[in-house]
């Protein structure tokens, strides 16, 4: 079995990344499973909290589950043509202690994708993860591209995915992920 840990990067729950990542949760294939994790809770990185308290609890719990893991879905919103902040803050923090890159990042399986209510999808947003991908020496699968545009209009009021073409492409980007993961 197929093991991946789903992370949205918002923390808003109503927020279409979220969404986004429920329903991939649903369509995963067969022999394969998404479980959601959450950067809720991880507070702003600081070097002295660190030092002084050593890794906080939400922290370690998302770093243990990452390295149990066969690979990582990062569910990205765009803020400002990049990457959010509070998602690339819940990486620095997995990062620490630095000794511990491999064993939580290493080679491991990692996708990108991501939902806006605009009309370019998250596209500067995924392309932004990649340098930070590369450094923590990830391995990126670059087998498909998913940006879901135009969200208010694939999402209805519950969160829920109403657009059965998205969910058709969200289905077999998954099926390239799950199978890239078990190699």
């Amino acid at each position: 079995m197929t093991n991946i840990i789903g992370i949205a990067g918002s923390l808003r729950a109503a927020s279409y990344n979220a969404a986004l990542l429920r329903t991939a949760a649903t369509l995963m294939p067969a022999g394969a499973t998404l479980e959601i994790a959450s950067i809720k809770g991880i507070p702003l990185y600081d070097g002295d909290v660190e030092a002084n308290e050593g890794i906080p609890a939400a922290v370690q719990l998302l770093k243990d589950k990452i390295a149990a893991s066969d690979g990582v879905l990062l569910v990205t919103p765009e803020y400002n043509n990049s990457m959010p902040g509070v998602l690339k803050n819940a990486i620095d923090w997995l990062t620490r202690p630095a000794g511990d890159i491999p064993k939580v990042f290493g080679q491991r399986p990692i996708a990108v994708i991501g939902a806006s209510p605009g009309g370019f999808g998250t596209i500067l947003a995924q392309d932004a993860w990649l340098p930070v991908l590369r450094t923590l020496g990830t391995r990126p699968w670059f087998g498909g591209r998913l940006m879901v545009s135009r969200a208010g209009g694939v999402f209805n009021d519950a969160g829920e995915m109403v657009d059965e073409k998205m969910k058709a492409q969200l289905q077999q980007f998954l099926q390239g992920f799950a199978a890239f993961a078990q190699k």
